[in-house]
């Protein structure tokens, strides 16, 4: 008798892990992603089909939460129609886009309803100090409104101070809120911080929380990737820098000290950085603040800088970002400079630089010489050779860990913002980045890129084919997983 229930209890544990196995296969082949993903995830459901199966039910599909879900769904139609009045309302906003720009920009109109504006101000700022000290200033002369949204705020130094002065404009009756991933800013959510700035009246939200619970309703690994922050609705910050001091940030990596930048920016744009933030408040509590702002546009700004926005996510046309890049790879015709930490990109962006490459354009991409990840790092040379051959310079930054993103193309317009090249940024994370379209910040951009080029060493496609055998093995290793990174 025992025998047969031993029997009977086998082939019932091989009928439950067998069709667990097809179930997912099948979810696998019917949701239609890029074929090298889905043949990723076949071949570790196969390889180790336990691990396989549980790591797909966690993170294979996107799940943003019902409640969440629901939001976002509900919220398109208000935020659109209310950037269609916000638009209308601004003076002298007859302008042509540039040419060669023009394609990114319907491409958004389409996808996003993202208008592109001009009259716009913008202060490109490098330097650490220089960052933070702009945004006490502008934190300490707020009159009604600062709002902060990070991937990562990490306590200590000059990070510490923009919480003072956040705690003290709310008591003065500034309406404080802040946004911060539940991820990247762990660390800060486990320390005094959270309850001291609540205490002094500011609106701390820890967004898309993780825990084990959450597990079997929430993908776990889709993060809100982005750095913005929005003072009074009449300047507001992007760029790739975190709520971070460098000097006290990871100074243990080995990797030398981080290296951003952040756009300053005023002018009609401004209320659309705006209408981003409090997007992703209503998603994330379901607060409603839209109706908030009733924006007078002043044409004060003597000058016909041209922006638009660009938010990207795990939602309907969020893939405006990726498409964007392809899109501006495709348009350059003489140089096109990336700028990325992390390189770990898609088929059709390889296809896309090795043919830029191939019909002449000068293609320099610089990343850092050492980051944070040891993985990430192997994915990403797994890439070099077929670049290399192409005729794509690869250059390596060795003044720290350089974590601007941004794409110049042929001296005519950019995007600029928090998108790393690699997978997780295009497709997963919540991002944002900005177009533009302007001769004269280009000019300041591509100052910035020649400069980090000068701290770069390029790699020779000769001396890059003499690296050892066990290098090769782990980097063709790291590539089959480049799609789960």
């Amino acid at each position: 008798m025992s025998d047969y229930l031993s029997t009977l209890l086998g082939w019932l544990l091989f009928a439950i892990h067998a069709s667990l196995v097809l179930g997912v296969t099948f979810r696998v082949i019917m949701k239609r992603r890029p074929v090298g993903v889905s043949l990723a995830w076949l071949a570790l459901i196969y390889a180790i089909p336990i691990v396989g199966v549980a790591t797909y039910i966690l993170f294979g599909e996107i799940r943003l939460g019902r409640k969440r879900a629901d939001r976002a769904k509900a919220m398109y139609r208000p935020y659109a129609d209310w950037i269609n009045v916000l638009v209308a309302r601004f003076p002298g906003q007859q302008f042509e886009v540039s040419e060669p720009a023009r394609p990114i920009y319907e491409l958004v109109k389409a996808r996003l309803n993202m208008p592109m504006l001009s009259g716009n101000g913008m202060s490109l700022l490098q330097h650490p100090d220089e960052i933070l000290a702009a945004l006490q200033e502008d934190i300490r002369a707020a009159r009604s409104s600062c709002y902060l949204e990070f991937y990562i705020w990490y306590a200590g130094g000059r990070a510490d101070d923009i919480a003072f002065d956040l705690m003290a404009a709310a008591r003065r009756g500034v309406d404080c809120r802040v946004l911060l991933d539940s991820v990247g800013s762990a660390d800060f959510f486990r320390s005094h911080w959270p309850m001291r700035l609540r205490e002094a009246g500011v609106k701390v939200i820890e967004v898309l929380p993780v825990g084990a619970f959450r597990i079997l309703f929430e993908r776990q690994d889709l993060r809100m990737h982005r750095k913005l922050v929005v003072i009074d609705d009449d300047v507001a910050y992007t760029g790739s820098m975190n709520l971070v001091d460098p000097a006290c940030f990871k100074q243990n990596a080995g990797v030398g000290q981080w290296v951003d930048i952040m756009l300053r920016i005023r002018g009609p744009i401004v209320p659309i950085f705006w209408s981003l933030f409090v997007w992703d408040w209503e998603m994330e509590t379901g607060e409603r603040l839209l109706e908030q702002l009733e924006y007078h546009p002043i044409s004060c700004l003597d000058n016909q800088l041209k922006l638009q926005l660009l938010p990207s996510g795990p939602f309907m046309g969020g893939d405006a970002i990726q498409q964007s890049l392809l899109t501006a790879i495709y348009q350059a015709r003489r140089r096109l400079v990336l700028i990325t930490p992390y390189f770990v990109p898609d088929d059709p962006l390889v296809a896309a630089l090795c043919s830029a490459a191939d019909r002449g354009v000068e293609i320099q991409l610089v990343l850092p010489a050492k980051n944070d990840s040891r993985m990430v790092n192997y994915a990403c040379n797994a890439f070099f050779d077929e670049l290399l051959h192409a005729g794509v310079e690869i250059h390596l930054y060795g003044g720290g860990l350089l974590h601007t993103k941004c794409v110049l193309v042929d001296h005519q317009f950019a995007l600029v913002g928090t998108v790393n090249l690699d997978k997780r940024s295009l497709w997963l994370n919540f991002e944002m980045t900005l177009l533009i379209d302007d001769g004269q910040a280009m000019g300041e951009l591509l100052q910035l890129a020649d400069g980090y080029l000068s701290d770069a060493k390029p790699i020779s496609w000769l001396e890059w084919r003499q690296r050892p055998v066990r290098q090769r093995v782990l980097e063709n290793l790291f590539y089959l997983l480049s799609p789960l990174l």
